[in-house]
């Protein structure tokens, strides 16, 4: 994939402080998708890693931060141990479906927090007519960067 940059490029010290961001809207999702997003709330609010864990496809990975990659149900259940049980809220902000294949931008909070914790993105598949399942999950805090 190739980027163009227009204009010239500038460096400095320090980045420059950006405006704060509005919230980006939900996207409503289908049924299908949903259904990810709502099952995986379920699950980590109840602490179930196992149920966290059927929710990926037997070769998927999660990306957490600061964590290095996991892949596979079993190493993704162990993972999940322990991690789980708090009033996670997901949203959606895009998506895309063609075929067996997917994906989910959103966001994500906790409890009655106000606003966003932080973002991730969902890619999907599925086998033929079945269900959507999680091939990889990567997630990121929206925390400014600690000072150094």
């Amino acid at each position: 994939m190739l980027f163009a940059l227009s204009g010239p490029l500038l460096a400095t010290a320090s980045p420059p402080s950006a405006p704060a961001a509005a919230r980006l809207p939900d996207a409503p999702l289908p049924p299908s998708l949903d259904r990810v997003l709502r099952d995986y709330e379920q699950a980590w609010r109840t602490g179930d890693a196992k149920a966290l864990a059927a929710l990926f496809a037997e070769d998927g990975f999660v990306l957490q931060s600061n964590q290095p990659p996991v892949r596979g149900r079993a190493a993704i259940e162990t993972a999940y141990a322990g991690q789980a049980s708090s009033p996670l809220r997901l949203r959606a902000l895009a998506y895309s479906m063609e075929g067996n294949t997917g994906y989910i931008i959103g966001a994500y909070g906790y409890g009655n927090n106000v606003g966003d914790t932080g973002k991730f993105t969902l890619t999907l598949k599925r086998v033929g007519d079945g269900p959507w399942l999680i091939f990889s999950d990567m997630d990121n805090t929206s925390a400014p960067p600690r000072a150094r």
